[in-house]
């Protein structure tokens, strides 16, 4: 079953991509469940990443529903002749050594956007890792925007769009709540979780 994805969600409009990638999902076994919120910008903070199979995964899913994302990237990487290419596709370029820093940056991207979706591994990384970045709890609370869990299960073949989260004050606790939503969840590399 495909989610509803609701009006005012950032979408593309590539209808042979869409179908392509919605039959090459059925052909290698994986389903969506879940629905996205009427919101019309937030965070998709995808987990566990411990493969390049996750990245691929996830393409295969955003293009499968047609939804626009957003991703970041180090500004070293947004010159020419890349930099048209991803800003098409959805990067924005970020600097670290920036005054405001990374999630600076990406509140003012929130902030003078109409609709946006964010997707973002909270590891920060495909290595073994015991704890997850909190940037983008950080971004999600200044921005005033839900974080939206999702979960590639490789041993269920399941992504699973999970209930939107809203930060509050506490930072640790909301990353040890997003946490509990992938406790459960097989990792394409369990070691490394």
């Amino acid at each position: 079953m495909t989610p509803k994805i609701p009006a005012g969600i950032p979408q593309t409009n590539y209808r042979l991509v869409r179908r392509l990638s919605a039959k090459l999902l059925t052909l290698f076994g994986w389903k969506i469940i879940g629905n996205f919120p009427a919101e019309k910008k937030f965070i998709l903070a995808v987990a566990p990443h411990t493969s390049n199979w996750d990245f691929i995964v996830s393409v295969l899913v955003m293009l499968s529903l047609n939804l626009k994302v957003t991703f970041m990237g180090k500004k070293s990487i947004f010159v020419w002749p890349l930099r048209w290419f991803l800003e098409k596709i959805g990067g924005v370029p970020v600097d670290r050594k920036h005054p405001q820093g990374v999630v600076g940056q990406m509140v003012d991207v929130f902030n003078n956007s109409q609709s946006m979706i964010l997707a973002l591994s909270p590891e920060g990384t495909r290595s073994k890792t015991k704890q997850w970045k909190t940037g983008f709890i950080i971004i999600a609370k200044q921005a005033n925007v839900p974080i939206i869990p999702i979960s590639l299960d490789f041993r269920k073949k399941e992504v699973e769009i999970h209930r939107p989260y809203i930060v509050q004050d506490d930072i640790q606790q909301a990353l040890m709540e997003i946490k509990r939503q992938f406790v459960d969840v097989c990792a394409k590399n369990p070691h490394l979780v």
